[in-house]
């Protein structure tokens, strides 16, 4: 039987049959055999038509070199069946990466770790190559803390954390820190379990901070609080440390859940408060050295790890609105008091102007009640004046000690800051730091003598110059002891026709008769109405009455006749 020749037709539908039948590989990872290698090229055989070249290296791990012989089987990736030279286009590392995507999904899902290698440099970070596929290292999940050179760590095979995976744009994003973190975390709590509180180690200084030092006690850190190195007072850490010492401290606190352990020095001593009250009893004179000046008073230390607080009020006796810089300074050394002292608190109160000599007391052994001082007046307010006196203190001179007649609301604005004045101590009061001046009674009281006299009692007759005419009345002066006061209109006559302060002219001399006299106020009242009406009363007692058939103005006239001659 003869076979027929194929036609053109059906040679070219067997042609695409073989091809349709070939084209179900590419995109596909297969497994193919080395059938030669030649050169830097393995030829492999992936029972396709035709074979396919791959570059030897291809088949070694980023930095190493590929160790393949003939005959070995291989997984690679298939491009295109053919390409110009008739070959299949095949990849090695195509496969890889597809294997290793597999199995970095598998591990990403359960949160496993992958081991990579860090073995180029980008923008931002480092490449690492996770057996094929190529991840993004950012340069802060490189390590804990920043570090400057990363070659150390390059091309070393290292484990990482996948923080985020996208395979449909080909991004995987890894972690070297977390790593290093859940590590140190388990490290760290090994050792916290290893420790206890009020155990004595051996740590190294690891960091210096203004409120402390952290201490490596050998894999984690404890805080040394400033306040915790020394019973005295530590400005700043650096005083005492430096960083890379060795010191020993003692575990004050341990936080089992943030592992965080608080350190201290000072309880290796012994704790200089424990007998304060014996070393410092209340009202002892030492001598200490100012470490510390504040807006409210001066730390001054008395021995190492004991210090006391003199307060701005017990700084001077006389300086009272003053900054305690301006009274003391630092590193000085001053002799103070003790004027209390809590052990419970551990404050100790100083006295620094108990140490010298109390002005108000010395003033007032130098100055008794009625001395004379003189003084600068330093100001002038509503209830006075303040004069400065020797010994840098002030004493008051109140508004009713400034004159003897006249009110003193109008005496203290012949005053100025800055006059010198003479005056008269009248109180010293030590407790209350206060000394009474008087301006007045150093003048002649000629009131008070008027009425010690009783030439101020009540129904007196006076005799007073008129100094001033008003419409109210008149100003007048009384002649012997020169008292100043006012009459009245309606007590300038009996008569209302003769009620006229006009009538009457300055320096006009006029009998009155004192109706009222407060020695307290020292207010004195006269009226010439009512010499007027005790005359007349008297002229009809001595005369006779109106019954006798004489006149009120004969008896009237009689008398001052009388009185006349």
């Amino acid at each position: 039987m003869s076979v027929a020749n194929p036609s053109r037709d059906d040679f070219a539908s067997m042609l695409e049959e073989s091809f349709t039948a070939g084209h179900s590989g590419e995109g596909q990872v297969v497994r193919g055999t080395i059938t030669a290698i030649e050169k830097d090229m393995a030829i492999i055989d992936v029972g396709l038509k035709v074979e396919g070249r791959v570059p030897l290296k291809e088949f070694g791990a980023k930095g190493k070199e590929s160790s393949l012989k003939v005959g070995d089987t291989v997984e690679v990736y298939v491009e295109r069946i053919e390409n110009a030279l008739g070959e299949a286009m095949l990849s090695r590392e195509k496969a890889r990466r597809e294997e290793s995507w597999v199995r970095l999904e598998e591990k990403f899902t359960k949160g496993e770790r992958v081991e990579g290698v860090i073995f180029n440099q980008v923008k931002g970070g480092f490449t690492v190559d996770l057996d094929g596929a190529v991840a993004f290292l950012p340069r802060s999940q490189v390590d804990i803390r920043p570090i400057r050179d990363v070659t150390p760590l390059m091309h070393n095979p290292q484990p990482f954390e996948i923080l985020k995976m996208d395979r449909r744009r080909g991004n995987i994003v890894v972690s070297r820190r977390t790593v290093l973190e859940e590590s140190r975390a388990e490290q760290r709590s090994e050792i916290v379990q290893n420790l206890e509180e009020g155990q004595v180690v051996e740590g190294v200084v690891k960091n210096i901070t203004d409120y402390g030092a952290f201490v490596d006690l050998g894999g984690i850190d404890g805080l040394l609080h400033v306040t915790d190195m020394a019973w005295r007072r530590v400005n700043h850490p650096t005083e005492i440390l430096n960083i890379g010492q060795t010191v020993k401290v003692q575990i004050i606190r341990i936080n089992q859940e943030t592992h965080r352990i608080s350190l201290g020095m000072k309880q290796l001593e012994s704790d200089p408060w424990s007998d304060i009250g014996t070393k410092f009893p209340i009202g002892k004179k030492i001598k200490g050295t100012v470490t510390n000046i504040t807006d409210y008073g001066a730390f001054v230390e008395l021995e190492p790890g004991i210090e006391g607080l003199i307060h701005v009020s017990e700084m001077s006796w006389t300086k009272k609105n003053v900054h305690p810089g301006k009274i003391l300074s630092t590193t000085q050394e001053v002799d103070v008091v003790v004027l209390e002292v809590d052990p419970a608190k551990r404050r100790i109160s100083l006295g620094l102007k108990q140490t010298l000599e109390n002005p108000w007391q010395a003033f007032a052994s130098s100055h008794p009640v009625g001395s004379q001082v003189e003084g600068e007046v330093k100001n002038k307010t509503e209830f006075g004046l303040f004069i400065g006196l020797e010994g840098d203190v002030d004493g008051m001179v109140h508004l009713s000690d400034l004159d003897w007649t006249r009110p003193g609301e109008q005496v203290i604005e012949e005053y100025n800051r800055g006059d010198m004045v003479k005056a008269q101590v009248l109180d010293v009061d030590i407790e209350k730091e206060r000394i009474s001046l008087g301006i007045k009674q150093l003048a002649r009281d000629t009131v008070g003598e008027a009425a010690n006299s009783g030439e101020l009692r009540k129904n007196a007759v006076v005799t007073c110059e008129v100094i001033g005419v008003k419409d109210g009345g008149l100003d007048v002066r009384l002649v012997d002891s020169g008292i100043e006061t006012f009459i009245k209109r309606s007590d300038l006559s009996r008569d209302r026709d003769e009620q006229r302060p006009e009538r009457f002219t300055v320096g006009q001399k006029v009998d009155a008769r004192v109706i009222a006299f407060d020695k307290k106020t020292r207010k004195l009242q006269v009226s010439i109405k009512a010499l007027e009406i005790a005359e007349e009363k008297e002229a009809v007692a001595q005369y006779g009455s109106t019954d006798s058939g004489a006149s009120l103005g004969d008896i009237l006239g009689a008398a001052l006749k009388k009185q006349g001659s």
